[in-house]
């Protein structure tokens, strides 16, 4: 179902065209002056704006400038409704950002048939956006993960592959040098027991990272709250973590965001922020999972938060599952980043098989 906004001060104006757009299945919203429509559109996700020029405090040019200037709101189609049928006025309107332009009085059937054009041509336009942007998500997620194949070829071939093949020949070496005394036969043994247990430790990291173990066996809020300890051990960063204790049952794939998003998030913590506390907070609110990660170290500037940290990689995983990614930071109040997606419907199990 579409969404209209009509914008008119004319309470009779305002009527007649609910009644004309009647019976064509769309939802229609009504703003009395362009202060109301403008406090509409900061909630309200509308496909079509119906918008009167003469109206008293802010007429329809000012309205349609200040609504292409909202990045929110800035392309959705605008229809001007004017009695003004001059050059000047028409001129006026296209360089206020109108896509169209209906005279007064309105004619029904040119109403509805305008309206259904530009709706058609709105949702087409979604549609293509929409596509490549999947298309460009979809590379970068093969791009990040040929990018960790990379990183993995390169830890088992230049770490534990060297290590492994110095291994191959101590071990010859020992065998070719028999007999040797019992006391150099163990410090020699002993040496190869520690580099062998650093490099389970390697293998036991790589694996971890590919996948916590801890996601499978105890679920994601232990598993979250168990790599909060880790990264305070490691980092020496203290994190508060808080969950709620009845915190629901989630498919693989939200586990592993949440997951992600926490990992990521203290990661440009340790690396940018240079905080010493850090807030992380699992919450369910009305049928909505909620991860806030605080702290309060620098801050940085809003307009670099698209790049150079990850945050793409992270609006990209909540999108992917319907979620939404906002970030706050200032230098008084470090960042506040929030990880936000509806709890899954999950299909009903048959009675009996």
């Amino acid at each position: 179902m579409s969404t209209i906004l009509i914008v008119d001060d004319d309470i009779t104006a305002r009527e007649t065209l609910v009644a004309m757009l009647d019976g064509n299945d769309y939802e229609i919203h009504i703003a009395k002056d362009g202060f109301q429509a403008l406090k509409l559109l900061e909630t309200l996700q509308t496909d079509l704006v119906l918008l009167d020029i003469m109206m008293p405090g802010m007429d329809g040019y000012e309205v349609c400038r200040r609504i292409r200037a909202i990045q929110k709101v800035a392309e959705v189609p605008i229809i001007i409704l004017t009695a003004l049928d001059d050059r000047n006025s028409l001129l006026r309107g296209i360089e206020s950002g109108a896509d169209d332009f209906l005279t007064k009085p309105i004619d029904r059937h040119e109403l509805v048939a305008r309206v259904r054009t530009i709706l058609r041509l709105n949702r087409y336009h979604n549609l293509v956006e929409q596509r490549e942007n999947i298309r460009k998500m979809a590379e970068r997620v093969v791009t990040a993960q040929e990018q960790e194949r990379q990183n993995i070829s390169r830890e088992l071939h230049d770490d534990l592959g060297q290590a492994l093949t110095m291994h191959m020949i101590t071990l010859r070496n020992l065998q070719n040098g028999l007999p040797v005394s019992p006391q150099e036969m163990t410090e020699k043994l002993q040496v190869l027991h520690n580099q062998i247990f650093e490099i389970f430790g390697k293998v036991k990291g790589l694996a971890h990272d590919l996948r916590p173990p801890s996601l499978d066996t105890l679920g994601v809020r232990t598993a979250m709250y168990n790599y909060c300890i880790e990264f305070t051990r490691t980092t020496g960063i203290p994190v508060a973590f808080e969950a709620d204790e009845d915190f629901p049952s989630l498919p693989d794939i939200y586990n592993i965001t949440l997951y992600r998003v926490l990992q990521e998030t203290l990661t440009n913590v340790a690396k940018h922020a240079n905080a010493n506390q850090v807030w992380a907070d699992l919450t369910v609110e009305d049928k909505t999972i909620n991860l806030t990660v605080q702290d309060n170290g620098q801050g940085f500037k809003m307009e670099n938060s698209s790049t150079g940290i990850g945050l793409t990689g992270l609006r990209e995983r909540l999108t992917l599952i319907g979620g939404k990614f906002n970030i706050s930071s200032s230098p008084v109040r470090g960042t506040i980043i929030l990880a936000q997606f509806t709890i899954p419907e999950t299909e009903k199990l048959p009675e009996s098989l």
